[in-house]
């Protein structure tokens, strides 16, 4: 699927190009170094011709026009050219060497600070960004994209300002050999030009569909390696690996037009690089001829050495030429990739802290829904009509008390996830408040709110790593014994220790050899480890553990939620009969509360729920 601003189509853009320079502040000391290398290396490499075209002239001529002159001298000369001629090419290998190691030191810096600020960036974004974009799109945008720019500042700035100052060299040098051979050198450069703003169209929106087709690809791998078991499960697997081949296929299609056009390009230059030749070698050789046809005496207006000279300088000055349109493809690529970055780096960041956003002091654990109105969809504003289906919580009003344990029951998409949510503020809502301690959470800041709150979800994310960095979040302040202390309150000490070794064991890619029951108490010593004494706000965390396993998480919870506020979601009614108080919700409403025996007294839809899954459960014994 084409996402919005995977359709970028720009070519050159100034202002784009001035945000990725800017990246070399830092490194202004290797840029310049880099340029004033590269400038160095352009003014050396006229310079072999021109000693070849200065050896025919004055060493070899002479000795053709007159057999018997002394050679002499003429050898003399000839050493010294050739000595020269070495010097130069060293120095130009030298010159080469330095500045494309330098330039290449400054690219990976570069690309290593467009990495870290992607990073960063996404790690402040609010989660309904998330929500809304693909994990291979984004994997794209830190991986390919900047490969990109990585492909223009190592591989094409270097060759940009070679080639450029190259070009700028050769031409001064033949205008001042032979300005009347230099013309007609570059009488092709018109042509050159005007084929050039054609291809360049062309290859703007054959990399654009590449960049498309490659965050498709990138989303799909990304998707099916995540949900390999649901692939197996169902046995998808010839289905999922035909969507990736249209993917491949479409992918293959897009590499294959840009290289079509590629193909076409470079031997446009070349060719026009001969033909450029060909008029200096007809033009210089009628003016050689003409000179020889007069006499002896008369003097070429070309002599043959600069006939030499011009056809290698004609032909050197194509080279960057090509070289150039190299360069475009790379910068084709990189503007399409970089405007993507920086779309990235550009996106609002939404779930902000205010300045002088307050601290949460001396902290007592209320918490107040004060007529919530919330919804997903970033278009859904305050004004919105309370008849639109997009609502979730719709005039949600609730109030915890300090210490106070409160269950969420209701029906998948009645809006209980969303209120644990809210508390954590992951989302901000679209009419009224929800505050904690009194003071509405965009007032607070998010670092420290979320301090305060341990959350552990139904789906339990694990890190590549120990069980204990799992535990600890890599956090180094916190202490063994405090993680073996908080494994014990949840009754999965035990299991760890009976690992080979122990928290020390590594856990595999999202803990795929740990069972579901397991991974939700690690989730519960995770918290606990993390925030063991405010807030613990639980999703639905025991949805999915057997019997045993809940018995225990249960009397962990009854230990760990003495005097702390705990709001709880759970499936299984059993779970959540020791709360202080159930709030029953419907549609994003509440529409019962109270204690485990006064809703069931009440007989309402509390009660009924009640009796469904208990009746489930007799039926399953």
């Amino acid at each position: 699927m084409t996402q919005p601003d995977d359709a970028f189509s720009k070519g050159f853009d100034l202002q784009l190009t001035g945000r990725i320079l800017r990246y070399l502040k830092p490194y202004r000391g290797l840029a310049l170094s880099g340029v004033g290398l590269a400038m160095l290396t352009a003014m050396v490499q006229p310079l072999p011709a021109y000693l070849q075209g200065y050896a025919i002239d004055h060493a070899l001529t002479p000795v053709v026009k007159n057999p018997n002159a002394d050679i002499a001298p003429l050898l003399t000369l000839l050493g010294w050219i050739a000595l020269g001629y070495i010097v130069s090419q060293i120095l130009e290998f030298a010159l080469t060497y330095v500045s494309t190691l330098t330039i290449g030191y400054l690219g990976q810096n570069v690309l290593r600070d467009i990495r870290a600020d992607v990073f960063t960036k996404l790690q402040r974004l609010q989660l309904a960004y998330f929500d809304q974009n693909p994990v291979g799109r984004l994997i794209t945008r830190v991986t390919s994209d900047v490969d990109a720019i990585n492909q223009f500042i190592t591989g094409g700035l270097i060759s940009m300002i070679t080639s450029s100052f190259l070009i700028i060299v050769y031409m001064t040098v033949m205008l001042n050999r032979n300005w009347k051979l230099a013309l007609i050198a570059f009488s092709v450069l018109p042509i050159l030009f005007l084929a050039t703003n054609f291809f360049r169209g062309k290859m703007r929106l054959a990399y654009r569909d590449t960049r498309i087709q490659q965050a498709t690809v990138n989303t799909q791998l990304n998707e099916n390696i995540t949900g390999m078991q649901t692939v197996q499960l169902f046995g998808r697997e010839r289905r999922s690996a035909l969507d990736f081949d249209h993917a491949n296929r479409a992918l293959l299609k897009a590499n294959e037009n840009s290289v079509y056009w590629f193909a076409l390009f470079m031997p446009t230059v070349n060719i026009l690089g001969q033909i450029s030749i060909a008029l200096v070698l007809y033009f210089a050789a009628k003016q050689i001829l003409g000179a020889s046809a007069v006499g002896t005496g008369a003097s070429a207006a070309v002599t043959v050495g600069t006939l030499y000279v011009f056809v290698q300088w004609t032909q050197q000055l194509f080279e960057p030429i090509q070289d150039l349109s190299d360069v475009f493809n790379n910068l084709q690529a990189a503007m399409a990739s970089s405007e993507r970055i920086f779309a990235v780096l550009d996106t609002p960041e939404k779930i902000v802290d205010k300045p002088g956003a307050q601290l949460l002091n001396d902290f007592r654990g209320q918490v107040d829904f004060d007529q919530v109105w919330f919804a997903y969809n970033e278009d859904v504003t305050a004004q919105t009509p309370d008849t639109d289906n997009h609502w979730i919580l719709r005039g949600f009003d609730l109030h915890i008390r300090p210490g106070e344990s409160v269950a969420l029951v209701g029906a998948t998409g009645a809006g209980k996830t969303s209120v644990t949510a809210l508390v954590s503020r992951f989302y901000d809502v679209q009419r009224g408040a929800v505050r904690v301690d009194g003071t509405d959470v965009r007032d607070l800041k998010q670092q420290d709110l979320r301090r305060h709150v341990g959350l552990v979800l139904q789906e339990v994310f694990l890190f590549a790593g120990t069980i204990e960095s799992n535990l600890t979040l890599n956090d180094p302040a916190i202490p063994h014994e405090r993680v073996v202390e908080a494994c014990q309150y949840v009754g999965v000490h035990d299991y760890i220790m009976s690992l080979d070794q122990g928290y020390q064991s590594e856990v595999q890619e999202r803990g795929a050899t740990l069972s579901t029951g397991q991974k939700q108490l690690l989730a519960f010593a995770r918290a606990l480890i993390q925030n063991p004494d405010i807030l613990l706000v639980l999703d639905e965390a025991t949805a999915n553990v057997d019997t045993e396993t809940e018995i225990r998480i249960q009397e962990a919870l009854k230990k760990v939620m003495q005097g702390r506020t705990s709001i709880i979601i759970a499936h299984r009614l059993s779970t959540i009969e020791h709360c202080d108080r159930i709030i029953v919700m419907r549609k994003g409403r509440i529409v019962e509360q109270g204690s485990h025996a006064q809703l069931l007294a009440q007989g309402g839809y509390y009660a009924k729920l009640h009796r469904l899954q208990y009746a489930q459960g007799d039926a399953a014994d």
